[in-house]
């Protein structure tokens, strides 16, 4: 089975424990069976591993998230990276030139397409298998997942298939209409679209030569800031005549709002956080290292991270994207393909962290050419290389860095030093990269 998760997005309405390069499919919220947390993204990789373990899964997505995910998922999974976001039709022809001209898959095999975030069962990956499976068969040039829906939204496309049987050719495809006609669609026996799909590698990859000129898979990702932006189903479903549709009636939810969210949470709190009885649906998730005490409320989330702290009514929790837009800050947090960091304190002309590396990983090698870096080792053991110098760290010891010294840090252990920043003009992109020798 190939399969493409689209993995794009900011996750805005799920501020604060989301942002720019944390988006939602990344926060640690689902319980495992080893009493630990994973994300959307864990979640659904090893939920498609158990129904394939031969499965060839690549994930289409923007730059800033790639570190997110080889930190979670390691580094044997694919990855599409896209230049620029351009929308769902361009990463997935980019994304099926990479499977074609760089992975070496076929022409001839079923490649399934499917966002990386839905929260849903195994069920959902065997019907996946099952979609491939049609799209193998070329009885139709687009096999579309159906979900059966449980209310008029505006929110999803609407697929009207031609009978109700499980595999049924589409009489007609709709984007996102209004409350009206998505009652008008259901009457008629339509099903959502929840954007997976499957094709013949080939179909697609034609389709991407006839709109886009291009060569291959690397001429494609040359020219990609220059592709209109656009999605895959104004791109290509409204167009194809020859579709089918399976239909899905198992588990499937779309955790876009904190509304949703919570009501997958097996737990009321996630971390530091106390409610007294009067409390009801109440769900607190906490990464501070701080407690959070609640009390007397109802159908209420209150998230805290060190992006920030929301307090809201479950419902007006959807309306949250226009108020975090007006927010403009630096990164708090982030998780990179290393470890993680976390801003700790930011005054004129500094900035402290926390960071922290996971066992047998290292940041590159890199230097400054505004600021001068102090690291404070509090836990862990492993090693430091400044201009070619290379020594043994643990707890305790301190490394400082001028601006413009080449320095990277190494981890035996789990290794958590505080790093301090000192300049004028502090800057993500004050970084330049280099070649360890």
């Amino acid at each position: 089975m190939n399969i493409v998760l689209l993995s794009g997005g900011s996750g805005k309405r799920l501020w604060p424990l989301s942002n720019d390069i944390r988006s939602k499919q990344f926060i640690k919220i689902f319980k495992t069976a080893a009493g630990g947390y994973e994300s959307m993204v864990q979640r659904v990789y090893r939920q498609i591993l158990a129904a394939d373990p031969e499965a060839t899964v690549t994930i289409a997505t923007s730059r800033t998230q790639v570190s997110s995910i080889h930190n979670q998922l390691g580094e044997k999974v694919g990855i599409s990276v896209e230049p620029c976001r351009k929308d769902t039709f361009p990463a997935i022809a980019l994304a099926t030139a990479y499977l074609h001209h760089v992975r070496g898959i076929s022409e001839d095999e079923p490649v399934v397409v499917c966002p990386v975030d839905p929260y849903v069962e195994d069920d959902y990956f065997k019907a996946l298998k099952t979609l491939g499976e049609h799209a193998a068969a070329g009885r139709a040039n687009l096999v579309l997942m159906g979900i059966e829906p449980t209310y008029p939204s505006e929110k999803y496309g609407y697929i009207i298939p031609e009978s109700d049987s499980p595999v049924s050719m589409v009489s007609t495809f709709k984007e996102k209409p209004d409350i009206d006609t998505a009652r008008s669609y259901i009457s008629q026996g339509a099903l959502w679209n929840g954007g997976v799909f499957a094709y013949k590698l080939g179909y697609v990859l034609d389709k991407a030569h006839q709109i886009m000129d291009f060569t291959d898979y690397e001429d494609l990702f040359a020219r990609y800031h220059t592709l209109e932006k656009i999605s895959f189903d104004y791109a290509v479903v409204e167009k194809e005549p020859a579709i089918e549709v399976m239909r899905f009636s198992g588990q499937w939810k779309d955790l876009g709002t904190w509304n949703t969210l919570t009501e997958a949470m097996e737990e009321a709190s996630i971390g530091n956080a106390m409610m007294d009885s009067s409390c009801g649906n109440v769900h607190v998730i906490n990464e501070l290292d701080v407690p959070i005490l609640a009390m007397g409320l109802q159908d209420v989330v209150i998230s805290a991270s060190p992006e920030g702290i929301l307090v809201s009514d479950k419902t007006q929790s959807s309306y949250i994207k226009p108020f975090v837009d007006k927010i403009n800050q630096q990164i708090m947090f982030a998780e990179k393909s290393w470890g993680s960091f976390k801003v700790l304190d930011v005054e004129p002309g500094s900035m402290t962290l926390k960071v922290t590396l996971n066992p047998g990983h290292r940041m590159n090698y890199h230097s400054h050419k505004h600021r001068d870096e102090v690291w404070h080792v509090i836990s862990g053991k492993g090693r430091a290389v400044v201009d070619g110098l290379n020594q043994e760290i643990q707890a305790g010891h301190v490394i400082s860095m001028k601006a413009g010294c080449r320095h990277t840090v190494m981890a035996e252990t789990e290794l958590k030093l505080i790093e301090i920043q000192i300049g004028k003009d502090i800057s993500v992109h004050d970084k330049e990269k280099h070649i360890l020798g």
